[in-house]
């Protein structure tokens, strides 16, 4: 499957502009990303990921191995690296782009040029994650508390019927995902997390801090999970200042 399944660029940005690969959480789509890159464009040039099982990739079977959906996204981006790749993700998406900036600073050239993760505890902290083994009506309850979901999709069956094999593969891959040792990455890291996040608190999200040799920032903002829906101006900022350096 080519780059163009893959990846979406809803603006397009200047020659010049740093280049921001986006990552969608668990059940997510790369429309997820669709405002952010309304608002940082064109001072930047934001691409988003778009996994197989869901919108216009819904005929494709999603992935439950979370290495392998890294090694085909990594894949997929190889068009795209002729400029440095920062890497944002959110949940599930936060450890997709920390295995995608693994294997890009493996390859020859540029590796990462910054990696963002928002809404995940360090790969190397512990929680037994069993979301993908509970019944749909459970699932559903799992989505409301997150509070990630818009509440009328929930209520309607046939758009259920629709995403639940997408977000039951996605927490399979999320729940069975096992870090393994790995060199830590040579660009900076920052963690970002709601001080009420029932995933993740502000501790596990520090531990991100051990898998960089360059600077670690921690930032903590008031709400859940989807703290960065209640938080967007200050999350965009965060990034254009970030990114303009």
């Amino acid at each position: 499957m080519g780059s163009g399944a893959w990846i979406r660029r809803y603006r397009t940005a200047g020659p010049e502009a740093p280049r921001l690969v986006c990552f969608p959480h668990a059940g997510g789509s790369a429309s997820f990303y669709l405002p952010t890159a309304t608002a940082l464009t064109p001072d930047v040039d934001v691409l988003a990921v778009q996994y197989p099982g869901r919108q216009d990739r819904m005929g494709e079977q999603p992935f439950t191995d979370l290495r392998l959906l890294a090694d085909q996204v990594t894949e997929a981006l190889a068009p795209w690296r002729d400029r440095p790749l920062h890497l944002f993700g959110h949940s599930m998406g936060a450890v997709v782009a920390y295995e995608v900036a693994l294997r890009l600073q493996e390859l020859p050239g540029p590796g990462p040029a910054s990696l963002y993760v928002s809404g995940r505890r360090g790969p190397t902290t512990r929680r037994t994650e069993t979301v993908h083994l509970l019944d749909d009506a459970a699932l559903i309850r799992e989505l409301k508390t997150l509070a990630g979901t818009d509440a009328a999709l929930l209520a309607d069956d046939d758009i259920l019927a629709m995403i639940l094999p997408a977000l039951r593969a996605d927490y399979r891959a999320i729940g069975t995902y096992d870090h393994r040792p790995a060199p830590r990455l040579a660009c900076p890291v920052t963690a970002l997390v709601g001080d009420a996040d029932p995933r993740v608190t502000p501790a596990e999200a520090e531990a991100w801090r051990q898998h960089t040799d360059h600077d670690f920032d921690l930032h903590v903002f008031e709400g859940g999970h989807f703290y960065l829906t209640e938080h967007q101006p200050a999350v965009l900022a965060l990034l254009q200042e970030r990114l303009k350096t």
